[in-house]
């Protein structure tokens, strides 16, 4: 055995002293000591299921980030990490398992190489993903929390269970859309990033890998900053179709994405005091990643430059190979790494000037536009407005007329009342003459025995009263003539008995 094998089989045992994932017990609510890599302490609500693992991976006794792994389709649901720093420098491949996962009674380190497991471990791969099932088969072990965002050395993240089949085309861009979006777009926006929660997850497709590793149908990222007063949150979807870009999604739109429909965020990231001026900056920054994976999606046939080759080896985990380079190789890479930073930094300035001559006459031509727009909106409402006005006069006029037309049949029908109460008034007074005319006979007919009647009852009555008259008279006259006889007599009388 050789001393390059020696020193690999050092470095496995010396990875796996450093490394330490813990299984979570499913009686466990959180992810125990992993809960600090979720807003409010909280993992997303709806996506554990039967038949997923939690897992809390630990780095030199230090908590590195929290994955949720799923069992039957073999990949990661999710993994969760929080404040990510770009750590310079390369990475060696060291691949590891968790013996855990398929045998609960294993003695062996929660985290380790294959190779050490495969003889003591029983059903080793029955629940998870293993090197063998990635050899030949085009895809490669793509991580969810990648070793570019770690600040570990880059180990921690260098396991199967945080792992996805990603071809190599896709794999490339998905970790230079997540060191774009980390230190361009995110980080800057959520102060030093000690605050910001980041959940990256990958949704299972009905295609898998050697049938056994579920090929992803997408892959996503959910941001929350915490900042207290400025807060926001985030979702990014992006598709394994060759050509897509990376999208900006709001967190609710992302959740109706996911299965199940779950909650990312408690409280959806305090949705009531987030801060959508630095949502916007954000969405800005994103336009703009979206545009150079674009313009490098286009270019992706052309020839890269060994400036391209190097930045991408940078971003990618390196893959496993022999040494092949011989001294003079090394020497004239030495020789010439001076002459290609100076290509590369007059690139860099380069491409920046047009970048920014770009955007600024991008912002002048968006503003010249905006103003066009506002002002075609404003004229066009101020024509609607005018058509509208003259078209509610044009409608009102039919019912107007109406009503004048309406009012002059009532004019007229009282001016032929009025003359019809007049010639019944003159019409009634000849009419009246001649009823009495023609009654007047007959009145006078029949009132000559009523008049013939009185006449003869009042001759009857004078007849009468001459009568009672006469006798009245006469009757006194005898009375007054009996009582002056008898008064007499009363006298005579009395003066006889005087006498007497």
């Amino acid at each position: 055995m050789g001393p390059a094998r020696w020193l690999a089989l050092g470095s496995i045992l010396a990875l796996g002293a450093l490394l330490e994932g813990r299984l979570v017990g499913q009686e466990d609510a959180g992810f125990g000591e992993c809960d600090q890599f979720f807003y409010a302490e909280t993992p997303p609500a709806g996506l554990a299921a039967e038949g997923h693992v939690k897992i809390c991976q630990r780095s030199e006794g230090t908590e590195r980030f929290a994955t949720l792994y799923s069992t039957r389709d073999h990949i990661p649901v999710y993994s969760a990490f929080r404040a990510p720093r770009l750590a310079p420098g390369g990475a060696e491949e060291r691949w590891l398992v968790e013996p855990q996962i398929d045998d609960p009674t294993s003695n062996l380190e929660e985290v380790i190489n294959e190779a050490d497991a495969i003889t003591s471990v029983n059903n080793l791969g029955s629940k998870q993903a293993l090197n063998a099932d990635y050899l030949d088969s085009g895809y490669q072990r793509g991580q969810l929390c990648p070793f570019s965002l770690s600040s570990d050395f880059h180990t921690a993240t260098f396991t199967l269970t945080n792992a996805a089949p990603m071809t190599p085309s896709f794999q490339e861009r998905w970790y230079m859309n997540l060191n774009s979006l980390m230190d361009r777009a995110l980080t800057p926006q959520c102060g030093s990033g000690d605050d910001l929660y980041i959940i990256t997850g990958a949704v299972p497709s009905e295609h898998k890998v050697k049938d056994k590793v579920t090929i992803p149908k997408f892959v996503w990222l959910a941001a929350c900053c915490a900042v207290p007063g400025g807060g926001w949150a985030m979702g990014f979807v992006k598709h394994t179709r060759d050509g897509d870009v990376i999208e900006d999604v709001m967190v609710k739109d992302l959740e109706k994405l996911l299965p199940l429909n779950p909650q990312l965020f408690q409280n959806n990231c305090g949705e009531t005091e987030q801060d959508t001026e630095k949502m916007k900056k954000i969405l800005e920054m994103v336009n703009q990643i979206q545009d150079e994976e674009r313009m490098v999606h286009s270019k992706e046939s052309s020839r890269a430059l060994p400036s391209t080759e190097s930045k991408k080896s940078a971003l990618l985990p390196p893959e496993a190979s022999e040494e092949r380079s011989s001294f003079f190789g090394k020497l004239m890479g030495f020789i010439a790494s001076p002459f290609i930073k100076l290509f590369q930094l007059i690139c860099y300035l380069v491409v920046g000037i047009l970048k920014s001559t770009v955007y600024f006459l991008w912002c002048v031509t968006k503003q010249v536009i905006n103003g066009i727009e506002s002002c075609l909106y404003r004229l066009g409402s101020a024509t609607v407005s005018y058509f509208l006005a003259i078209g509610e006069e044009l409608a009102s006029i039919p019912w107007k007329v109406l009503k004048v037309i309406m009012k002059i049949i009532k004019a007229i029908l009282r001016i032929l009342c009025c003359l019809l109460k007049a010639i019944c008034r003159i019409l009634g007074i000849p009419v009246r003459v001649l009823v009495d005319v023609a009654t007047f006979p007959v009145y006078t007919v029949g009132a000559i025995p009523i008049v013939c009647k009185d006449i003869a009852v009042g001759l009857g009555g004078v007849v009468s009263l001459l009568f009672d008259t006469a006798f009245g008279t006469v009757g006194g006259f005898f009375r007054v003539v009996f009582s002056v006889c008898k008064q007499i007599g009363y006298r005579v009388t009395f003066d006889n008995s005087g006498e007497l």
